[in-house]
């Protein structure tokens, strides 16, 4: 057969590009719209189209709409929606997504832009995930768009086990990290969602796990406004947070899903949200069950739905019809409640043809793409907290001549993961990460050396005596999820998840005291978690201190980049560190009186917003305009390029009497070569030194007010661990 030289030409060219590997977004051409019914129709408003699309549904079809596991209206060409899906740090639960760090690891960064790139990152997963798994018709539990995270509950006590799923105990840090996770998450077009993001617990839910079923959270409204809504304030009036998550507990008395305070006055009238409520999974039931604030399923159904629910997780509102015959709610009101959650799915583009919403075209070369594991390892590394390092022991050399790994989370991959995680098969061991950098010559071993939470079966040790022999030992401790979590997660916790005792597990103490005894060689130790581990003892006779939580897929990659020197240590602590639980308040007392490094008076172990580096920074020439426009110059003063965490804070002049001891106002991560000055400014308002009364009312208060600059919390304790000084100004408020 002879062919012309065009066609040949044409051919190949058509060959080529035929071959060329997808790109992040294939392009896909609309579905020429056409369409049955009215609600069908992308040329009417959204108004319009859910209620034509309402006006078609019956009773029980709505009714099923209503639960987090909505079926399919066949006779519609209405396909199965499963509402509950989880992105904590990564899309969780359903199958290979890259890992990023624990939420508590992500605050620990102090970087709303990283933050940003991470849930931006992973909501392109989960575009590409739906668009995948639609194509083979799984519409499961976790394969959706609607995601219930972040977690901005304030991690007020560290003992509650769910406390790594939040960013910290601060209000200011987790508004911020919040905001930043959800504007990534829901994307930027004017037209659609990417996903639609949930904040939870609202509100007032910080444990004890075991009780959460039937707790009453009793707080001041001091407490209230100041501490435990503004995160929720926040997501809402400045991220557009699409959804809101009741918590199990009961606050001043209401269940949370159910309470018209929370839900109604509160977070639809003062705040505007527009989104939809949704209860967490079984907290209707609650009601009847453990509140005892009702007596039946239909009384529970019809308060929650009163005050603003619009979709169970659960069956409770399964009895809705019920509810109806019995007078306890309208069909009218069900209806309302239903327009709100379907306009969620609206946004999503979920009614709309193939093509139309720009995030259809997706495709799935970006889950755990290599881009995305380098931003989970970049994460990591600016999480990873110093908390010590005695005669600037680290970093290590990489062909220092012998090295020696210990501890039973060197090599496990469960301290990677945290909790509400995805899989993949890239996952970098602490480990792997340290075999990966040393040089070839390096003597390394490794040996587990102890259990991770008892002691030792066989009594024999063939660990210490070894690791002493080598140039330096790496201890590799801590704890796991298998310990600390949700109630029923933490499978080796026998109080649900949570930690009543604070410290290391006592073998692996005895093993760190084993390992230093008679050894003058670098002892470093490294530790896993997602919550403060008192470690006093400890802290004295080790030569360095990692604080790595559960760094993600790559963390072992990004440990091993700070313990060597690839990059320094810039992450800062967004919880206080108490040196026992015995100097905390009763773990069921939600007032914040001696909580958290606003009010805490004794001293602690490690301080909120503390962490050190393989530089030293000054700081000086802090100065105010009149406008509140607060600039300092910071100065990279040692011979290491490194990133440091800028924080602001004020103290009032009823600091430590009516208001926070301390209390953090803004932050900035800054890059600064050996040697480098920057110039660094802060934008606020006379409002930012706004204090809480005790009715929850904004007031400011007369007198002098201080101002804070530096890289650390400016208590005494940040000093006497080696922080740099911060530098201060007092000015008169309200006096330019």
């Amino acid at each position: 057969m002879v062919f012309s030289t065009k066609f040949t030409t044409i051919l190949l060219t058509a060959l080529l590009i035929g071959c060329q590997p997808k790109s992040k977004s294939d392009e896909i051409v609309p579905e020429t719209p056409s369409f049955t019914y009215e609600w069908e129709n992308t040329g009417l408003s959204m108004d319009v189209r859910i209620n034509a699309l309402v006006n078609e549904l019956t009773l029980d079809e709505k009714i099923s709409q209503m639960l987090d596991v909505c079926p399919p209206i066949e006779r519609l060409g209405i396909p199965e929606y499963n509402w509950w899906n989880e992105a904590l740090h990564g899309v969780a639960r359903n199958g290979r997504a890259t890992v990023f760090p624990q939420a508590i690891g992500l605050a620990a960064t102090f970087d709303e832009d990283l933050v940003l790139r991470v849930a931006t990152a992973i909501s392109d997963e989960a575009r590409a995930k739906y668009n995948e798994a639609i194509k083979i018709n799984n519409r499961s539990r976790y394969s959706g768009l609607t995601f219930w995270s972040p977690n901005v509950n304030i991690f007020r006590d560290p003992r509650w086990g769910r406390g790594q799923e939040t960013y910290g105990e601060d209000p200011f840090l987790t508004s911020r990290i919040g905001v930043s996770f959800v504007k990534g998450l829901q994307g930027d077009d004017s037209n659609y969602m990417k996903v639609a993001a949930c904040a939870k617990h609202y509100a007032v839910h910080s444990g004890p796990e075991e009780l959460r079923h039937e707790f009453d959270a009793v707080v001041s409204k001091k407490d209230l406004h100041e501490t435990y809504l503004p995160a929720f304030k926040a997501l809402v009036q400045e991220a557009n947070v699409e959804g809101i998550m009741g918590a199990y507990n009961r606050t001043l008395g209401e269940p949370c899903c159910g309470s018209p305070y929370l839900l109604q006055e509160i977070l639809r009238k003062d705040w505007g949200f527009k989104g939809y409520i949704v209860s967490d999974c079984g907290a209707i039931n609650d009601f009847h069950a453990y509140h005892k604030v009702t007596n039946t399923p239909e009384e529970s159904a019809a308060l929650a739905l009163k005050n603003g629910t619009n979709v169970n997780c659960g069956n409770v509102y399964a009895v809705l019809g019920n509810a109806i015959k019995q007078g306890l709610v309208t069909e009218e009101l069900l209806d309302q409640r239903l327009k709100e959650n379907l306009r969620t799915r609206f946004k999503l583009g979920l009614f709309d043809p193939l093509g139309t919403n720009p995030y259809d075209s997706i495709n799935a070369s970006v889950i755990d793409s290599k881009e995305h594991r380098q931003l989970a390892r970049e994460t990591a590394q600016k999480s990873i907290v110093l908390l010590k390092n005695k005669d600037n022991v680290l970093p290590l050399k990489k062909d220092i001549r012998t090295l020696y790994v210990v501890g039973p989370n060197a090599a496990n991959e469960e301290v990677l993961l945290g909790n509400y995680y995805g899989v993949t098969s890239n996952t970098q061991t602490i480990l792997d990460g340290i075999v990966g950098q040393v040089s070839p010559g390096t003597s390394i071993n490794y040996k587990s050396g102890v259990l991770p939470f008892r002691d030792n079966v066989n009594p024999i040790d063939w660990s210490t005596g070894e690791a002493k022999s080598a140039d330096a030992c790496i201890a590799v401790m801590g704890i796991s999820p298998l310990v600390e979590g949700e109630e029923g997660e933490s499978i080796a916790s026998d109080t649900k998840g949570d930690r009543p005792n604070l410290t290391l597990p006592k073998n692996q103490i005895d093993y760190l005291k084993k390992l230093k005894e008679g050894n003058s060689k670098p002892l470093v130790l490294i530790l896993t978690g997602g919550s403060p581990i008192a470690i006093p003892e400890i802290h004295d006779i080790v030569d360095a201190v990692l604080f790595v939580w559960y760094p993600g897929e790559e963390g072992g990659n990004a440990v091993a980049d700070v313990l060597f020197g690839n990059v320094s240590p810039s992450g800062k602590l967004p919880i206080t560190f108490p040196k026992s639980a015995d100097q905390l308040p009763a773990y069921e007392d939600y007032s914040m009186k001696g909580r958290t490094y606003k009010y805490m008076v004794e001293e602690p172990l490690y301080p909120f917003g503390f962490g050190l580096s393989y530089t030293n920074f000054k700081y000086k020439n802090l100065q105010v305009s009149k406008d509140y426009l607060v600039s300092v110059e910071v100065s990279n003063i040692g011979n290491t390029d490194a990133e440091e965490v800028v924080q602001l804070y004020i103290s009032s002049p009823s600091a430590g009497v009516q208001d926070p001891i301390y209390d953090l106002k803004s932050f900035k991560r800054i890059k600064l070569a050996a040697g480098e000055s920057k110039a660094v400014e802060f934008k606020l308002t006379e409002a930012s030194f706004n204090q809480y009364n005790d009715e929850g009312i904004m007031v400011l208060r007369k007198g002098e007010y201080t101002l804070y600059i530096g890289g650390s919390l400016p208590s005494q304790r940040s000093k006497d661990l080696g922080a740099d000084p911060s530098t201060l100004l007092k000015i008169e408020v309200g006096a330019f």
